[in-house]
């Protein structure tokens, strides 16, 4: 592995310990303002990155089998899709933490966002295993874009975790390094991935349209839902609409 695939899959952990970092310099809550916005950049970023850089590359990787090129890109979205309705089963509503207790929702807040970010991380490393694969400078950009979309979304991710730890009487350091954590798994996700395609090419179809399935459940059900102040719904709009377009001018102009 290369040193630049190394800060590719590194980006999107850069962004979740920024994000954690505010605890250290903001004494009042999150900017939920500058949270929707990012949130709707990231959100568009995202779901451009999942047809341009994972489902189109998918279809390509699937041209061998003719008409049926779809197929394995239909299956990975679809178990992309069900893994993330599993996870959110298991980490969503109180449903391991059914108290009351503050520690309890900051607990299962803190796994919501770390087990989410598994396959975040996997996309990274699935989008550069293509690359490398392909030696493709078209999918190593889109690579790094993607990665950089996904940290920008991790920012508030990190703050909202470091920040209520904070408030329920947490020190700054230690809910620091608790909103850092949570986007340790990222990295491992794409290495995990990284390694998968080098050892059995035949899976990056599916892999690719895995992540995409998983990005586009996390985009409609997480982060658009998300949003704190419903009122600015058109300002997320146009801030979704720009990172969408962003995402997709930079990938077509640089294939």
């Amino acid at each position: 592995m290369n040193s630049d695939v190394l800060i590719g899959i590194l980006i999107p952990f850069f962004g979740t310990a920024l994000g954690a970092g505010f605890v250290l310099f903001i004494k009042r809550e999150f900017n939920f303002f500058l949270e929707d916005f990012l949130t709707g950049i990231a959100a568009g970023i995202m779901t451009a990155a999942s047809v341009w850089s994972l489902i189109i590359p998918a279809v390509e990787e699937s041209a061998y089998m003719g008409r049926w090129a779809f197929l394995p890109c239909l299956i990975g979205i679809v178990f992309g899709c069900v893994f993330m309705i599993v996870l959110d089963r298991i980490t969503g509503t109180g449903t391991l933490f059914s108290s009351g207790k503050e520690e309890y929702k900051n607990l299962n807040t803190i796994l919501a966002v770390t087990i989410h970010n598994i396959p975040e991380g996997m996309a990274v490393g699935c989008v550069y295993a293509a690359s490398i694969e392909s030696a493709s400078e078209h999918l190593y950009a889109a690579a790094f874009l993607l990665s950089l979309g996904i940290a920008i979304q991790n920012i508030p991710e990190g703050a909202v975790i470091s920040m209520p730890a904070y408030a329920s009487g947490k020190g700054k350091t230690k809910a620091l390094i608790m909103g850092t954590l949570s986007g340790v798994v990222e990295p491992l996700g794409a290495l995990l991935a990284l390694m998968m395609t080098k050892v059995i090419g035949v899976l990056l179809p599916y892999l690719l349209s895995f992540a995409a399935g998983a990005m586009i459940f996390v985009v409609t059900q997480e982060m658009i839902p998300g949003i704190k102040y419903k009122g600015r719904m058109p300002l997320t709009g146009v801030a979704f609409t720009l990172g969408f377009l962003i995402m997709m001018s930079l990938d077509v102009a640089l294939s």
